[in-house]
Order: C-alpha cells, then structure tokens, then sequence
C-alpha cells in the first residue's frame, strides 16, 4: 500500500481537528464543566473567587512603627483550580488611609519575571497573610494613640483582586473590586 495514502489521511484528518476547535473555540473543549473534555454546553461561565477579611492582627508597636498582619480569606467556588495572582488593597482607618499593600504579582507587558501565584483547589479557601510595617509620621496622634493603648479602630479595606483558571482553553484573567469593613 502506498504510505503517501497514510500521511494524507492523518494531514486531512488534523485538518479537521483544527478546524472544530478554531470554529467551536473553549465550548468545544471544555475543561472547567462537570460534563467532560468535550461539551458543547455553550459559553463558559466562571463564578467570581470571594475575598473575606480573616483578620487584621497587630503584633507590635512602639513609638516609631507598627507591624501588623492583615489575613484574607480567598474562596474558589467554581469546580476547577483557580490560580490567584494578585490583591491590590488600601487599608483605612476611620475614612484615613493608612497604608497600600499588594500580595502576589501580574504579568506587566507579558513579561513574568518570577512566578508568585497561589493555586486554589476547586470548591476551597486559602488565608493570605500579608506583614505590613507603619511608620508614626505624627499626622495621626490620634489613630498612633489608638494603636498603643489598644484603643477601638475602625478599619476598612478597599482593593481589587486578579486571578486566572487553571486552564488554557478557558477564562481569562478575571478581577474583582472588594471593599471590606468589619
């Protein structure tokens, strides 16, 4: 038999495959759904990760400086691996901001110089922690006396988070504003 019928076949029968998933797109292969590899269910609808103030703790403080850890509860109800990359926040007290803070990083320009991603299992929570230092300028006497005398504080987070699918077919990267006051 001749083997140019065999290499012909195969072309043709790549061809084809190309062709349904340059056509069908991530509603062909479909790796984040219950059903299976292959679906046709339609567009793919990914559920936003929920972001949850765990705690903000406060460690030490002197007249110079304050360390504090700020711990966010990360939720990924969808039914595949969410890979986290990065919260953007702003941390207030009493309507004042004291501090901005960012845990994990994005690809600027397409370029990732290091890789500091969280992967989070489908249907789970992770605790994000993140050390923040302040630094008494004395425009705030009253919020630094708060903090040595472990007076009542008003806090409120303000931030946005980026996270990804753990897939390549489908998705995209996926943000999400959040404003926190517990």
């Amino acid at each position: 038999m001749n083997p140019k019928i065999f290499v012909g076949v195969a072309v043709a029968a790549l061809a084809a495959i190309i062709g349904v998933v340059a056509t069908q797109g991530p509603s062909f292969i479909d790796d984040i759904s219950d059903e299976g590899f292959l679906s046709s269910s339609g567009p793919i609808e990914v559920q936003q990760m929920q972001i949850e103030l765990e705690s903000i703790e406060i460690e030490e403080v002197t007249p110079r400086a304050a360390f504090l850890e700020v711990k966010f509860k990360v939720t990924n109800p969808n039914p595949k691996s969410v890979i986290f990359k990065q919260i953007q926040y702003t941390l207030y007290e009493n309507e004042e901001k004291i501090h901005i803070s960012s845990i994990g990083e994005r690809p600027e320009g397409g370029v990732v110089m290091g890789s500091n991603y969280i992967t989070i299992l489908s249907e789970s929570s992770v605790i994000i922690p993140d050390k923040i230092q302040l630094t008494n300028t004395g425009n705030t006497p009253e919020f630094w006396d708060a903090l040595m005398n472990n007076g009542p504080l008003s806090w409120k987070i303000k931030g946005e988070a980026f996270s990804n699918l753990s897939s390549m077919t489908s998705g995209g990267e996926n943000a999400i504003l959040f404003e926190i006051t517990p």
